[in-house]
């Protein structure tokens, strides 16, 4: 091999291997600052989102925090670019009970807010949100089980609209304290009320800080109904929710 060709041979090589770091590079930037995928492992925010749902998040939606770089880099504190969240939006955050595992439910509760649950009605500052019942929301749980719960549309005073699921009115978070959301703390709830860990447990997720806010969950780009194992291809479109697909979480 003549000289010449070993230059080429290498600098193709080397070449390779710098659109592969600057398409990383590129990657960790846009999650950091744009748009992040998440996917659903639980159920706890039926009806509005599913297990296998896969969905982007806005990192920008509310500025950001150490959590928003790689590996949630403790590089400063406190928010950049600050921005509230809006009762009703679906956002991801960093559980505050180990700063380290991603949950996702709704904003219910802003700062000074008091927030309570009396026989599964959501009470706003002493106001019950208005809640309308609706057909009732039927879906395989992840033990293959049909399940029927009972599904109402929630209305904001903003006029924000969403579903929710009551399996009962007697569950064990469906009557409970007056909670008041200090300064710099959100308080968030699952759409599948009686089938969600979130703030109405203080212990388990409580108020959540601002610092913890990842972003707003936009859009599903994907969803399975977890039929196939990733490799079992020939598989995907029997199981893909195409129905589903390129929706917004709202």
């Amino acid at each position: 091999m003549t000289k010449t060709k070993r230059k080429k041979k290498s600098s193709g090589f080397w070449d390779t291997i710098r659109t592969i770091i600057y398409a990383v590079l590129a990657a960790l930037i846009v999650r950091t600052v744009a748009l992040e995928p998440f996917n659903i492992p639980s159920g706890s925010m039926i009806p509005t989102l599913l297990v296998g749902d896969y969905l982007f998040v806005s990192k920008f939606s509310y500025g950001y925090s150490h959590y928003s770089l790689p590996w949630s880099a403790n590089l400063f504190s406190g928010r950049i670019l600050a921005a509230e969240p809006e009762r009703g939006d679906v956002a991801v955050f960093k559980l505050p009970r180990d700063n380290e595992t991603d949950y996702i439910k709704r904003i219910v509760g802003l700062p000074g807010d008091r927030i309570q649950v009396r026989d599964g009605v959501l009470y706003l500052n002493g106001q019950a949100v208005k809640r309308d019942r609706i057909e009732d929301f039927s879906f395989t749980d992840t033990y293959g089980r049909r399940r029927t719960y009972t599904q109402y549309v929630e209305t904001l005073p903003s006029g924000k609209t969403y579903r929710v699921l009551d399996a009962t009115s007697r569950g064990g978070l469906d009557n409970t304290q007056v909670y008041e959301v200090p300064a710099g703390h959100y308080f968030a709830m699952g759409d599948n009320r009686d089938n969600s860990l979130d703030s109405r447990v203080l212990g388990g997720v409580g108020f959540i800080p601002a610092e913890n806010l990842i972003g707003r969950a936009e859009f599903l780009f994907y969803s399975t109904n977890g039929g196939a194992d990733f490799w079992e291809v020939w598989k995907w479109p029997s199981v893909t929710r195409t129905e589903r697909l390129f929706t917004a979480v709202r």
